[in-house]
């Protein structure tokens, strides 16, 4: 990932719109989400939802699958992971323990995080 294409993932996700279409696609990983239903959740015009998932998509941040007559989106977590790796890069100085309160808050699938989640 370079500085280049991680701005252009930042500024895609820089408006209300495109950062909530972002985030509902990552909660129904790894099912994606038909365009019309994304604009349904959202409550966005179609036309309105279809430039926000273009901008996404350029910005590589969602791919959309044709699935008969629509089309299926779904985020793509490798780009969103390259993202936040540029952005930490380095981050602790080789000072481990600084990050380790990062790393915790991002692991979201540990029994134990879920469980406390949950409550």
């Amino acid at each position: 990932m370079d500085e280049k294409r991680t701005i252009e993932a930042l500024a895609a996700l820089a408006q209300p719109t495109r950062l909530q279409t972002f985030r509902l696609l990552v909660s129904h990983e790894p099912d994606g989400v038909p365009a019309g239903e994304l604009a349904r959740l959202i409550g966005v015009p179609q036309n309105t939802m279809s430039a926000h998932l273009a901008t996404l998509s350029q910005a590589g941040l969602v791919a959309g699958e044709r699935q008969g007559r629509s089309i299926l989106y779904r985020a793509d977590l490798d780009r969103f992971r390259a993202v936040a790796l540029y952005l930490l890069k380095d981050c602790c100085g080789g000072n481990a323990s600084l990050c380790q309160p990062l790393i915790d808050d991002l692991t979201c699938c540990t029994p134990s995080l879920q469980s406390s989640r949950a409550n």
